[in-house]
């Protein structure tokens, strides 16, 4: 008799702790970099003993694809969202999708960068300035540089619609009063050719294909630590910048370890993480990753990702009338 009831306590003691375990397990849909994605995964688990994360890797537009096509099943898979610009996640939060935390890490960074409400937080800052062949016989240091004669059909850009770093930042200097479209209107009359995304614009580039590129900044500055022929500037006006922010979903099974994980990525070991991968970390007080100036020199432009939602289909629209 003793036996069995020993038997059906270990077998409850082995439902509880198995149960434990499930609650312990985290579900991540990311658009990071594969590399750097496991890297944030296995600090996430090493600061928190017994967490498992599993983990997603995709871009943006077919994370949020797959995301949309499992709801509509009636199943939401993931805990967090970790995807690379805030109009996408400004998009989920009017749609009620995300979680609103106040995390108390919010303290060390700029207000600009996270939802007021909390829905989602900016985690690092990679911005679009200019890219240049070393040997460009021009050095720019402005935007507006980039109209002048000199510059005649030797520039290349992204296309918002294929990029989204893209399409925030002809947002960003549309909306903004010293460029307006016309500054996008005066690229076209000096002959800038728009190919599809920051992987083309910077082979164009460090070719000398195209001399002079619009750019997010890491890419050109990973390809110069590499010895490729290619500078990047951030202009004197300022730069457009993508966040990568970190979101919870609404339907989350595991909150309270949702949250955790926001604060993880948000802390100064998160952040340090960020600039261990490269990147300009989010939070204030944090170092430059080698071949960049330091945070004070570098200015953002402002952006309205609630009004970059809103134009995004006729910004679209716009640049491809515009550029064919």
């Amino acid at each position: 008799m003793s036996f069995r009831v020993l038997s059906v306590s270990a077998l409850l003691a082995g439902v509880v702790f198995s149960g434990s375990l499930q609650a312990e397990t985290l579900v991540l849909y990311t658009s990071q970099p594969a590399q750097d994605a496991q890297m944030t995964v296995d600090a996430f688990e090493k600061a928190n003993p017994g967490t498992k994360v599993e983990w997603v890797r995709d871009g943006t537009t077919k994370l949020i694809t797959k995301l949309r096509a499992e709801m509509a099943a009636g199943v939401v898979k993931p805990d967090v969202l970790l995807i690379a610009d805030s109009v996408t996640l400004e998009q989920l939060k009017k749609e009620g999708i995300l979680a609103a935390y106040l995390s108390a890490q919010s303290k060390e960074y700029d207000p600009a960068l996270f939802d007021k409400d909390g829905y989602y937080y900016g985690t690092k800052l990679i911005t679009t300035g200019i890219a240049h062949h070393a040997d460009a016989k021009q050095k720019p240091a402005s935007w507006k540089d980039l109209l002048k004669p000199e510059y005649k059909n030797q520039v290349a850009m992204p296309s918002p619609l294929y990029s989204g770093a893209a399409l925030i930042h002809l947002s960003t200097m549309t909306t903004n009063p010293d460029f307006s479209w016309q500054f996008y209107e005066n690229l076209k009359e000096n002959g800038a050719s728009a190919l599809k995304g920051n992987g083309s614009v910077l082979t164009a580039v460090a070719s000398g294909t195209s001399p002079y590129g619009v750019l997010a900044d890491y890419m050109a500055i990973r390809e110069k630590a590499k010895g490729a022929p290619i500078e990047f500037v951030f202009p004197t006006e300022g730069v457009s910048l993508v966040t990568e922010p970190v979101a919870i979903m609404k339907d989350s099974k595991q909150p309270e370890l949702a949250r955790k994980f926001v604060d993880f990525v948000l802390s100064e070991p998160g952040q340090q993480l960020v600039l261990e991968q490269g990147y300009l970390p989010a939070r204030n007080g944090m170092k430059t990753p080698a071949g960049f100036p330091e945070r004070s020199q570098i200015k953002l432009l402002p952006f309205d990702a609630a009004k970059a939602l809103e134009n995004s289909e006729t910004d679209k629209e716009g640049f491809s009338k515009l550029f064919n």
